[in-house]
């Protein structure tokens, strides 16, 4: 046996007198427990549902998810679709020069004849595979996928009812003020 070692095992269990460092750390960790706001307290419990899994690793490296870049791109679209909508509701108002009959009618028959085709069919491949995508619960109860932030995951298309909700075919409304 060596003589370091031999020294080692003898010293086991030995306590050795307390030095100036000990006693500065000793009187620091006493303080912060003096300190304390939750001494005396139980604990709260820090509950962890989860278990990370191979996939969650894998999906961080690889940037953003299918459904987030869809996500992206349908509120890019909608944007620029509620953009050139605008512009074309005023100037219809401006045009119609007073004629709110004139204004409603043709304001409805533009509102009916717009292409939503694209984001259409972006929101309809958001609805199909969202949930396995983002593998979103089920809730029991609902009998349906849960809820996203309070809301069925679920977007509605544009159509004709969307173009007359956001841009009525009212002249006052249209017209600057």
């Amino acid at each position: 046996m060596d003589r370091r070692e031999r020294e080692a095992i003898m010293r086991q269990g030995v306590v050795l007198p307390e030095t100036p460092r000990d006693r500065r750390e000793r009187a620091g960790l006493e303080e912060d427990l003096r300190s304390n706001p939750g001494r005396g307290r139980p604990l709260g419990l820090r509950l962890r549902n989860f278990r990370p899994r191979a996939e969650s690793y894998l999906a961080a490296g690889r940037g953003p998810l299918h459904y987030m870049l869809r996500l992206h791109e349908i509120e890019r679209r909608t944007e620029e679709h509620e953009e050139r909508l605008g512009e074309a509701w005023l100037g219809l108002a401006i045009e119609c020069d007073g004629d709110a009959g004139r204004f409603a009618r043709v304001w409805r028959e533009s509102a009916r004849k717009v292409d939503f085709g694209e984001v259409n069919d972006l929101i309809e491949r958001h609805n199909r595979w969202y949930p396995a995508e983002s593998s979103l619960a089920m809730d029991p109860r609902r009998g349906d996928y849960a809820l996203v932030n309070g809301r069925d995951y679920r977007l509605p298309a544009l159509d004709e009812d969307w173009v007359l909700e956001r841009f009525p075919p009212v002249l006052g409304s249209a017209l600057p003020r």
